[in-house]
């Protein structure tokens, strides 16, 4: 499978060459090939909550490939999803839960099997000293408090509403966003009184929040698979980066509060 990628990148860049410079502009072309500089650009779709480590890990694997410029779009994953089904140029993806990489192969959109890379739990977000003084989920029910929650779809969303099944609480978020740094933005901020976000969106946000464990988050867990996306233009450089992700990335996730990947 892997040997027909490459095949098929070399006969659609001998096509490409060939077109007039004019049709580098068309909104059609897929595009995505090089920057200015004459770098190869490998595009990686990734699910919000893996910014800081999938920045830290596109400096490793640039600096192993002087000659890539790797570009980097983060998003909750039902949008990149969305992007990718609607015809967005992407060579890998990367989800924060295996409901929306489900989604990408029953679409026909992946190549070869996703593979798990990391797990993550959820945990409250208050803003630096709690002023609306959280302890736990069922404070999040209170009707003075404003909660924030990722929205169903979303990774975060899902878990969320997962947590407050299992803990028999009904929330009402006064806003539901569409990635977990939207609702961190909101807590930072102090808009928010409250937001469900992972251990690691907590550990990444340092003293600008306060992270308030509780025992529901351990039975509900996020896998993150990762995948090179069908048809990607550059698919041998697609699964190099899959393999830092699953090989030397795994010390940059356990820094960053992930948990392992299950066996």
């Amino acid at each position: 499978m892997k040997t027909t990628w490459l095949r098929l990148g070399a006969a659609s860049a001998a096509v490409l060459l060939a077109l007039p410079l004019a049709a580098c502009g068309d909104d059609g072309d897929k595009g995505g090939d090089t920057k200015s500089g004459g770098k190869t650009e490998l595009t990686v779709f990734a699910a919000a909550s893996l910014t800081k480590t999938f920045e830290e890990l596109e400096k490793t694997y640039e600096a192993a490939h002087s000659d890539v410029d790797v570009k980097l779009s983060f998003g909750g994953s039902s949008d990149l999803v969305a992007q990718i089904t609607e015809g967005a140029s992407a060579d890998v993806f990367a989800s924060a839960d295996t409901a929306n990489m489900d989604k990408l192969v029953a679409a026909g959109l992946t190549a070869g099997e996703p593979q798990e890379f990391a797990t993550n739990t959820l945990m409250i977000a208050v803003p630096p000293g709690n002023p609306a003084g959280i302890k736990g989920l069922a404070d999040l029910t209170k009707k003075d408090v404003n909660l924030v929650l990722c929205q169903p779809e979303v990774p975060c969303g899902s878990a969320s509403a997962k947590v407050a099944e299992a803990a028999g609480l009904d929330f009402k978020p006064v806003s539901e966003e569409q990635s977990v740094t939207d609702v961190l933005a909101k807590v930072e901020s102090g808009e928010a009184d409250a937001g469900l976000v992972y251990v690691t969106d907590v550990t990444a946000a340092g003293d600008k929040v306060q992270g308030i464990e509780f025992p529901e988050a351990a039975d509900i867990v996020n896998h993150y698979p990762i995948v090179a996306v069908k048809d990607a233009q550059h698919a041998d450089l697609a699964q190099q980066w899959i393999e830092l992700v699953l090989g030397e990335g795994q010390k940059v996730f356990e820094q960053a509060g992930f948990g392992a990947p299950t066996p």
